[in-house]
């Protein structure tokens, strides 16, 4: 199966409707929770890269309506970190959910911090965090971009950074296709979720596209993580 690369999903259109982007950015945590394995992650990559003589610093890249950064933000506190965590997207309607989300959540604003900003923007300001993620990025982004997403990583990461996609696979389509049949017309979660994984990387594409540094490997069917650590790079 090909790289669909010229594909459009619904949501990243300017004009696309305005309640189904409102619904998809609510049934992402659901989503998420079985599809995106960021609990491992957290334990195995983020908690083991955390300060305990300081507030640690975590940092979510295109973050949308900041499911992954809220749960980021609940899981380090709960394991007795201090820590800001801050979420970034460039889309003021991905901006303005997240920002009421996270004030229904009754989270403290200078400790979750959502942004209307790009990666290129905080590199500009030589802001640093302990870690920086993105979460089902990659695969939105042209060659340009994701080569600058890679490089402004590694300028913003005191540690490690870790993105995470869609491992592209044909199973992928029909697994995700019947699971999510039930949100059909409801939201733009299953096609636009169809369109991502015919839009993503195998992890034999990914790791060609990488910059010199970063690793990347299959955590498991459908998933590929690209990691890149700071210590690494320096020794």
């Amino acid at each position: 199966m090909q790289r669909a690369i010229n594909a459009v999903e619904e949501m990243d259109r300017p004009d696309c409707d305005p309640a189904l982007l409102e619904r998809t950015y609510a049934q992402f945590p659901l989503v998420n929770r079985f599809v995106s394995g960021w609990r491992q992650v957290y334990v195995a990559l983020i908690r083991p890269a955390l300060p305990r003589h300081r507030t640690g610093t975590i940092l979510d890249i295109g973050c949308g309506g900041g499911d992954i950064t809220r749960n980021l933000f609940r899981w380090a506190r709960a394991d007795g970190f201090e820590v800001r965590v801050v979420g970034i997207d460039p889309d003021p309607r991905a901006h303005d959910f997240a920002v009421r989300a996270a004030a229904k959540a009754g989270t403290d604003p200078t400790l979750l911090e959502f942004r209307r900003a790009s990666s290129s923007d905080l590199v500009a300001l030589g802001q640093r965090f302990d870690v920086v993620i993105s979460n089902h990025v990659l695969h939105h982004l042209g060659p340009v971009e994701l080569a600058g997403v890679f490089a402004d990583s590694e300028r913003l990461a005191r540690t490690v950074a870790i993105h995470s996609d869609i491992r592209r696979r044909r199973s992928a389509l029909l697994f995700f296709g019947l699971a999510t049949l039930p949100l059909g017309g409801s939201s733009y979660v299953r096609r636009d979720g169809l369109t991502s994984i015919r839009r993503s990387f195998t992890t034999d594409e990914l790791s060609r596209v990488v910059r010199p540094g970063w690793h990347v490997h299959a955590p498991g069917l459908y998933r590929n993580l690209a990691v890149w650590h700071a210590q690494e790079a320096t020794s």
